[in-house]
Formats: C-alpha cells, structure tokens, sequence
C-alpha cells in the first residue's frame, strides 16, 4: 500500500511540475487553436460573400471557401504544434511513407474526390440545376468533392458519389423537367376536338411553363383508341404534382366538351 502511494504521490508530482511549467503554454495553444478556426470560417465566409458578389458560381464559390479554410486550418496546426515544440518534418516523412498503401486501400474515396474536382471545374451543372444521372433525378443542392447532393420532389436528399456522374449521360434540365404522357380517346370522337380540349386544360394549369409551348397531337390510333401524346415542361420540384393537376384538368376539360375517353 505504500509502494502505491508513493508511485501515485510520484505521478502527481511530475503532472503537477508539468502543469506549473507549461500551463499557459497549453492554454495560449489551445486559445491560438480556437482564435484560428473562427478565423478561418469568418474568411471562408466573406470568400463566398465576395465571390456570389461579383457574379461567380455558387459551386466554385464554396470549392473556393473550402480550400482556404483547410489552408488556414493547416498553417494553424502547424503553428499549435510548433508551440510544444513538435517538428512536423517527422509527420510528413510518415504520411509520404504510407501514402502508397493508403491509395490502395482508398482508392473509391479518392477516385470521388478527383471526379468531384473535374465537376467543380467543368461545370456541367451548378446549384438549383435539375439533374438526372444513374436512374435519380433532382435538384443540385450541394457539390463537394466526395459527392454530389439532390434534392427530391419529396423533400428527400439524395447523396450521389462523383465519380458515379462522371463519365455518365447526364441530363442537365436547369430548373424543370420535360412531363411526356398519353390520353386515350375513342376512336369515333371529333380528335381535333380533343386537342384542343386538352391545350386548354394545359392553359389552366399555372406550373405548365408557357415557353416552349406545351404540345399536344395523335401519337398512335386504332380501331379501338386514338393515344394522344402531351410533352411539357413542369418545375422539377412540382413534377408529379404538375402531371397529376394536368390529367385532372385533361378529364374536365374533355368531358365538358362531351368527348368520350377511351
């Protein structure tokens, strides 16, 4: 039980001598540490303020931010662990050493990153386009370098890795979605008739973007029906909504005019 004392009496002793030494040491590094990540996002912040100022892309705006506040994050570690005393030149010998194996072992990651590069600086889209790649379609809400981010019509996020879109067809609708669908008719009604009728009941349907024009024609007949095709443009966050305010003004509109569905 002494033997036990004294080791712990020994212990607090040296944390004690080593409090009293380096106190302030370790309290001014971590005050550096703190004063540097909020300086680090106040000039991330007016980066992008600047940057959407004079008419840049919000996409390259935030790479931007992005990289400046990991440098600043960077110099501010550097200048923390050089106030213990602690040379980086040992951890940079040890990150190069292993760089090899890591590559290997994060090759997905890394292939994301690099496609997330090629998109920021491409551009194919920007944020608030309406984008459709690998059977997911939805509005761009965020690029990083990992991935890239949809917003559903549902409300859902959709996290899509970057190196999935490059390389891929990629449709790129800015801020709608074309809506293409059919109507049958009888074959024995007035079809001009009903063509009419169905433009109309697109004209009473505000989401329903005026340009380009929304088109309305036979696509197929026969002996029992005659499809006529719809194409228009609808919001892409109102897709489903704007098809289904169509369809019912459609079945209004035509049975006010006394035609007959198929």
């Amino acid at each position: 039980m002494d033997q036990q004392i004294a080791t712990i009496t020994k212990w607090w002793d040296v944390a004690a001598a080593f409090l009293v030494a380096y106190s302030f040491q370790i309290l001014g590094a971590i005050l550096f540490f703190l004063i540097g990540l909020k300086v680090a996002q106040w000039v991330a912040g007016l980066v992008v303020r600047l940057a959407l100022r004079n008419g840049l892309d919000a996409t390259i705006s935030n790479f931007a931010a992005n990289v400046i506040r990991i440098l600043i994050l960077a110099m501010v570690i550097i200048a923390t662990l050089g106030n213990f005393g602690i040379s980086i030149a040992p951890l940079i010998a040890l990150l190069g050493a292993s760089a090899f194996g890591a590559t290997m072992a994060i090759q997905g990651p890394l292939s994301n990153y690099g496609a997330g590069l090629t998109l920021i600086l491409t551009r194919p889209f920007a944020i608030g386009d309406t984008v459709s790649v690998k059977g997911v379609s939805g509005v761009v809400d965020d690029i990083t370098l990992a991935a890239t981010f949809l917003i559903g019509e549902d409300g859902e996020r959709i996290m899509v890795p970057n190196r999935q879109i490059v390389g891929e067809i990629l449709v790129n609708s800015r801020g709608h979605r074309i809506v293409e669908h059919t109507i049958g008719i009888a074959p024995d009604q007035d079809i001009p008739a009903a063509i009419r009728s169905v433009k109309a009941a697109l004209a009473q349907v505000p989401q329903v973007l005026k340009e380009p024009a929304p088109e309305v024609g036979v696509k197929s007949f026969s002996s029992t029906e005659v499809t006529l095709a719809l194409r228009y443009w609808a919001p892409a966050r109102a897709f489903f909504s704007t098809q289904f305010a169509v369809n019912f003004e459609a079945r209004a509109a035509l049975t006010a005019a006394g035609l007959r569905a198929a």
